[in-house]
């Protein structure tokens, strides 16, 4: 059976090669903003998945497809980055744990509890660090902080110095990719894969010891 026209746009609007070639670095903009400070959509688009290709897309040895300029993608991705922080940090001050924060059917606030978690174990700075690595918590740490109260100023610093170390790392990791030659683009859905797992290993690490102490107790 053929898909609609609505099924189509929606698998090329999550499809981070479809967007690059269809709006550049501007898609790096749009999507990092949107998933580290907009809760109802973020969680649903692509953040690693998106800045690795964009890299690779940057390199002279790319074939087949458009040329991205390297320091326009760099700067889309950190203001995108820092913008979108900034953006979930005063929803959360400001609309608290309203329904911009949450989904309705409850599973957005098991995530925004999982967030507050972070918190609570690593403390406010710790947690807006590694929260920016993890995979959906990336897209509820910054409302967290301002819900939980988190100082301003200390929450511009550190989701700056986060957002930057993320961005620019992975946009880089994927140009080292491409430069690398040929062989270096086989290794691109590897590089994808590791990157994800290394962001899911934090919160799995927690689930084991939650599940061990609770299987301690009485």
């Amino acid at each position: 059976m053929t898909p609609g026209p609505m099924a189509v746009a929606g698998m090329l609007a999550l499809d981070p090669h479809a967007m690059l070639a269809r709006f550049g670095a501007w898609a790096v903009l749009v999507v990092v903003f949107a998933e580290t400070g907009l809760p109802a959509l973020g969680v649903f688009l692509p953040g690693d998945t998106l800045l690795l290709p964009a890299g690779l897309a940057c390199s002279l040895s790319t074939l087949g497809t458009a040329r991205l300029p390297l320091p326009l993608v760099l700067l889309c991705a950190g203001v995108g980055s820092i913008a979108g922080a900034q953006t979930g940090f005063w929803l959360g001050r400001r609309g608290g744990r309203s329904t911009r924060l949450r989904r309705p059917e409850g599973q957005g606030q098991a995530r925004m509890r999982r967030a507050e978690e972070l918190f609570t174990r690593y403390g406010p700075r710790r947690a807006v660090v590694l929260g920016r690595f993890v995979p959906v918590v990336r897209t509820l740490v910054h409302p967290a902080a301002g819900l939980l109260g988190m100082p301003t100023a200390s929450f511009i610093l550190w989701q700056a110095i986060a957002g930057l170390a993320w961005s620019q790392s992975l946009v880089l990791a994927g140009y080292a990719l491409g430069e690398s030659g040929r062989r270096g683009t086989v290794y691109l859905a590897p590089a994808i894969a590791a990157v994800v797992a290394l962001g899911l290993l934090p919160p799995a690490v927690q689930w084991v010891r939650a599940r061990r102490t609770n299987g301690r107790r009485p």
